[in-house]
């Protein structure tokens, strides 16, 4: 299975072919059913890290604490 980095690019590559509109409809829905398989992997994958993802926040004492990783913007 290929990586994050590697599946992010073939799936540029694809949205790129698809923007320029000159492909026949059969390979247009080809290249959009590998770009949408290409997009829930690569989902899947930043769910996994984002999983894992922990911020440290220095305390006032120095130390540093582990915090969740946020999801949503402050604000």
């Amino acid at each position: 299975m290929a990586n994050f980095e590697e599946s992010l690019r073939k799936l540029e590559t694809i949205v790129g072919q698809l923007e320029q509109g000159d492909l026949a409809l059969e390979e247009s829905l080809k290249l959009f059913e590998q770009g949408v398989t290409l997009s829930s992997a690569c989902k899947q994958e930043l769910d996994a890290a984002e999983g894992k993802v922990q911020m440290l926040v220095k305390q006032r004492d120095g130390s540093m604490k582990p915090e969740p990783f946020l999801t949503e913007p402050l604000g």
